[in-house]
């Protein structure tokens, strides 16, 4: 809407690309980067430790006609198109102009770029733990340009040729399978890859360092394909390479049979790599995969299943995403949505065939759900008119939402229909380029149901749906009428089709079952369901049982009693995530009070099978006592939670994962002195509960915990850090040190999160999610001014935000707003404030959130005031 400096001074609109597609047909890219620390003639770089040089030679062919070349580089060394030398003074902007005959064409582009610490292009490493260096590349979504000069679009594919010149005795993999390097000169050893298939820049990788790799093979209906996995030697230790390969191995053979297209890349490596912004990324058949997944301490079960699903998922992006690409960014939600669903499928093909889409429901819907009801919500489908939208639009929508989307559509069209149109969606565009239209005409071939008014409700339009029963009984208690009420907001008021199950739930001694369900279309605002006129009123009914549709859902006065008073006696693991997330939902539209739920958490949590459940649903309940309880009841709801924890956790089964996520709940809890001496025991050894092993990472949350409460000083910050001698150590002593209620602990930790021009992307998250805390207000207070002040610097690229990456400038944006003081007085205040000034969008549009979420938490509070 406004402009201030541009957060995307880099960018690419969509109507450039379809023109540059229209000029151009790209063939192959030939890559050499240069890792030796010299220049093109030889001669040492003045700072080798930054900057890298690469040689770029692109072949394509052309109409008659101007456009660009893609390119980030601090210095271009030379330019040539069909031998011809070009003026290197016009490169600028990330752009080097050509000017083009029709016919076939090489360019070859010579540059030096910069390695990068937040985690895009080429991102640089040194372990702390033993000096040893450390390469991976990020390019999604336009960031190839930082490491070669490139077409940056994801329907130009070519082949990937990679050279690499690094130091001798490193590992070195690519989207091509490994090869044996050969030496080049002393200290020094040349990897040359075999071009790759037709695929896309955004896919394309390189990891490069003194990797410590496992190889393995799978071996499936189609053959052989080479496996390895990629570490730091710090790490190799917490390398469960056993589950990793198992849990791959598995999803061969689940996406192999049910795609009906073999594995596409000939080989497939998992590089588990440090400083990782994201949970993993799809680079084709050279996965990469945030290092935390390798865990150096006890988790529940709920992190090995979600390194499980991450696994599925990036590798479910080979057939869609990497085999078949978006024409344009404007279908990323399906790129991100199919993976999303496809990896739930996968862990239900393989194991328990309803616990994955519990856990769907008790995480990522709730994900959705969330982010479906801020301001900012926009069609699963959405507009990217440039690479800016792009980055603003991978959310909850582009990933949870539009998986369920995608669960609703099975359920639509039948889940072997749905199968046999992917498959002809992969056979039909292997190697190519699409729109949603392509996929949408495969699935109705298959399925013979029209899809245009499936697409225009679910995919074209925003918002989430309330689904209501509205029923009378007799004098038997047996239903006269039952129908479904479907609600929508005065903003997004669209009604949708929904094809749903409806589950009548009874007492049955201490377990409540289902004994009745009916599968009904819900449209409009009424539906009325005649199947359950004549049934028994249940002691639960539940709409949307199963999970088969995207909507909020809310229970009849008995149905919340029942499930207030019995949710650990429902035997459905997946009915449970529907009525933890109904609860939830009613939390957050204060419709149910923060302390009624908290009762509830404290009856169910303990004989919640579902890990992901458990974990997430002790976090929003501490959420719901710190923002969602009027001030002066606070207190009392606080003590209440800790001493309900500490009653589960002293009744929990010795070394079980139940035990673990309630000693970290409780922890996170404490606020009396009483409580503090109780953390410091364990710190010490003393007093543990029997089978809790106090082990680093627990150690770092007692440490952050006490240094929150004020008992934790520097000395004994810096003493847990020489414990703890690695990457990870590091990045919790920022955490614990922003966690003290000082103003000298908070001057420090908002200069490394704010100021430092240099500070690690991950360093600088612990720093930021730390630094609020409930009960520090009154030393945060003088930082509010401080944070409005970094908003204005990050929308006005001004000083070190004129070349941050988007997640370190988000996670001032996000984390750094001052939650804990915001009242009325400080919402509207802000409020003003926006509007008396130039933002971009992309910045408004976080306040946008955190503003939403605020006036949420004050109505939510009024409600109990």
């Amino acid at each position: 809407m406004m402009t201030g400096g541009a957060v995307f001074p880099d960018n690419l609109t969509r109507d450039e690309a379809r023109q540059r597609s229209e000029l151009v047909s790209t063939d192959s890219y030939q890559v050499l980067v240069d890792l030796s620390g010299n220049a093109p003639d030889g001669t040492a770089l003045s700072a080798p430790e930054h900057n890298f040089v690469t040689t770029s030679t692109v072949r394509f062919s052309s109409r008659a006609g101007r456009t660009h070349i893609d390119l980030i580089a601090d210095h271009l060394y030379s330019a040539t198109l069909d031998g011809a030398a070009l003026d290197v003074a016009t490169f600028a902007d990330s752009r080097l102009p050509l000017e083009l005959t029709e016919g076939d064409h090489e360019l070859v582009v010579v540059a030096m770029h910069r390695y990068s610490r937040s985690g895009l292009g080429l991102h640089r490493f040194v372990d702390p733990a033993d000096g040893l260096v450390y390469l991976y590349t990020q390019f999604e979504v336009s960031e190839a340009r930082r490491v070669y000069a490139c077409f940056e679009q994801p329907d130009l594919k070519a082949t990937f040729e990679l050279s690499v010149i690094g130091p001798a005795g490193w590992t070195v993999a690519s989207n091509a399978p490994s090869v044996e390097p050969t030496d080049v000169a002393e200290g020094l050893q040349r990897w040359d890859f075999t071009p790759t298939l037709r695929i896309s820049t955004y896919i394309t990788a390189l990891v490069a360092g003194s990797y410590h790799r496992v190889t393995d093979t799978y071996t499936g209906v189609h053959g052989d394909v080479p496996l390895s996995l990629l570490c730091r030697q710090s790490k190799v230790a917490d390398l469960d390479a056993e589950r990793i390969l198992a849990t791959t191995k598995a999803g061969f053979d689940v996406f192999e049979q049910h795609f009906g297209t073999p594995y596409p890349f000939g080989t497939y490596d998992q590089a588990f790599v440090p400083e990782y912004n994201m949970g993993a990324m799809e680079n084709a058949g050279c996965v990469t995969l945030r290092d935390e997944y390798l865990f150096r301490s006890r988790v529940t079960k709920a992190q090995y299943d979600g390194r499980d699903n991450t696994i599925l998922h990036e590798l479910a992006h080979m057939w869609f995403g990497d085999l078949v690409t978006m024409s344009w960014w404007d279908d990323l939600w399906l790129n991100e949505s199919f993976a999303e669903w496809a990896s739930h499928f996968a862990q239900a093909e393989t194991g328990d065939p309803h616990e994955p889409w519990a856990t769907f429901a008790n995480s990522r819907k709730i994900w959705a759900y969330r982010q479906d009801q801020l301001p900012s919500t926009h069609p699963i489908a959405a507009d990217m008119v440039d690479l800016e939208a792009v980055e603003l639009n991978f959310d909850g929508i582009t990933y949870a939402k539009g998986a369920s989307a995608l669960r609703q559509l099975v359920a639509f069209v039948g889940r072997d229909h749905f199968l046999e149109g992917v498959r002809t969606y992969f056979q039909r565009h292997a190697f190519g380029s699409t729109r949603l239209s392509d996929l949408l005409t495969c699935l109705t071939e298959a399925s013979g149901r029209d899809l245009s008014g499936w697409s225009g409700q679910w995919l074209e339009q925003a918002g989430v749906n309330t689904l209501r029963a509205d029923f009378d009984t007799d004098a038997d208690g047996r239903f006269t009428r039952f129908a479904v009420l479907q609600g929508a907001t005065e903003q997004h008021p669209t009604l949708r089709a929904h094809r749903l199950a409806i589950g009548l739930y009874t007492l049955d001694g201490e377990v409540l079952r289902r004994t009745h369900r009916v599968e009904v279309d819900v449209d409009g605002e009424r539906t009325e369901v005649a199947d359950l006129v004549g049934q028994q009123r249940p002691d639960l009914v539940l709409l949307n049982d199963d999970d088969l549709t995207y909507a909020k859902v809310r229970l009849d006065e008995r149905s919340l009693q029942t499930l207030t008073e019995h949710i650990h006696h429902l035997e459905s693991p997946l009915a449970r995530a529907l009525c933890w997330g109904a609860a939830w939902d009613m939390c957050r539209d204060a419709e149910m009070g923060a302390a009624d739920y908290l009762e509830l958490v404290l009856r169910g949590i303990a004989t919640e099978s579902d890990l992901a459940a458990v974990q997430r649903t002790l976090g929003q309940a501490q959420l719901a006592v710190h923002q969602y309880t009027p001030r002066d009841q606070r207190e009392t709801l606080a003590r209440r939670w800790t001493s309900g924890l500490a009653s589960l956790l002293a009744a929990a089964v010795p070394g079980s994962d139940h035990q673990l996520a309630l000693a970290q709940a409780l922890a996170r809890s404490i606020r009396t002195d009483a409580g503090v001496r109780v953390l410091q025991g364990w710190l010490a050894g003393e007093e543990v509960p029997e089978g809790l092993e106090v082990d680093t990472d627990l150690r770092w949350l007692l440490i952050t915990q006490l240094a929150r409460l004020g008992q934790v000083d520097e000395a004994a910050v810096a003493a847990e850090q020489q414990r703890d001698q690695t990457i990870a150590g590091a990045e919790r002593a920022a955490g614990a040190r922003a966690a003290r209620p000082t103003a000298e602990a908070k001057q420090a930790a908002w200069a490394l999160a704010v100021d430092d021009p240099d500070v690690p992307n991950e360093t600088q998250y612990q720093v930021c999610v730390a630094f609020w805390q409930f009960g520090q207000e009154e030393v945060g207070a003088p930082f509010v001014d401080r944070y409005l002040q970094a908003v204005e610097d990050i929308s006005a690229a001004r000083g070190v935000w004129a070349t941050k990456g988007l997640s370190l400038k988000n996670n001032v944006l996000e984390h750094l707003f001052p939650v804990p003081l915001a009242d009325q007085a400080l919402v509207e205040r802000i409020e003003r404030w926006i509007g008396e000034r130039e933002l971009t969008e992309p910045v408004r549009r976080v306040l946008a959130e955190r503003l939403d979420d605020a006036r949420r938490a004050l109505r939510c509070q009024q409600r109990q005031g």
